[in-house]
């Protein structure tokens, strides 16, 4: 792919489309945005694949910690079969210990599991304890596609000087803006050498409400102009 990657979040076959109406690039599937995206059903990925041509990033996360014990990475794998069954093109997950590090050992398992389909390290990674020793930990992880990050827990606003460090320290390349994005901020992503963004609510007028494919294609716009 030339130019920007532009991400759309769908919770359903009417958001994918119009996501695609839109000139997205691909569509990250989730279930329950009060909890800021929870692992969707295998019929919603089905029925968006039956309808929409867009590659499906499906999250796999049970509730809105990110911490996952032994039952739950039993459950995420067990969901992430039906789900690549189902047309999921890849995944998006990431996990932290007690003490707000990279837990490595829940996160390889769930690579292995959805192996050999690439995978997002979500936005756990703004969370951590220590954003650069999370860094250093997943960048290093095999067939990560991209880390979707506001460079800090309450969103691009205050994260924009992080995301620029990232950039600076050669992680420019795997860094999907999100969480809080709006279009005044992506100019200066733009300078940094980010060129993958990620909306959600910048798309829609409510959560409530479906994706709108005019404002899609605004974004679309915004983030091929170099």
């Amino acid at each position: 792919m030339t130019g920007s990657l532009l991400e759309v979040i769908a919770l359903d076959v009417r958001d994918a489309v119009a996501a695609e109406r839109g000139g997205a690039d691909r569509v990250e599937v989730v279930a329950d945005m009060a909890a800021d995206g929870l692992t969707p059903a295998p019929e919603t990925v089905a029925a968006i694949a039956a309808e929409c041509p867009l590659p499906q990033m499906v999250m796999l996360r049970l509730d809105a910690t990110f911490t996952a014990g032994p039952e739950t990475l039993d459950r995420l794998r067990r969901a992430a079969k039906e789900l690549a069954q189902a047309g999921a093109a890849g995944f998006v997950f990431g996990f932290l210990d007690g003490d707000g590090a990279v837990d490595l050992a829940a996160t390889e398992a769930l690579i292995h599991a959805v192996s050999p389909l690439p995978w997002t390290f979500h936005r756990a990674v703004d969370h951590a304890a220590d954003v650069q020793a999370a860094w250093r930990a997943v960048r290093l992880l095999p067939n990560l596609a991209t880390v979707l990050t506001s460079g800090a827990p309450t969103g691009v606003a205050d994260g924009l000087p992080v995301l620029k460090s990232r950039a600076e320290a050669g992680d420019g390349s795997i860094i999907l803006a999100g969480g809080g994005l709006k279009a005044p901020h992506v100019p200066a992503l733009l300078d940094y050498g980010v060129r993958a963004f990620h909306v959600g609510s910048a798309v829609r007028e409510s959560w409530s409400e479906p994706v709108d494919w005019r404002l899609v294609q605004r974004w679309r716009a915004l983030v091929d102009r170099d």
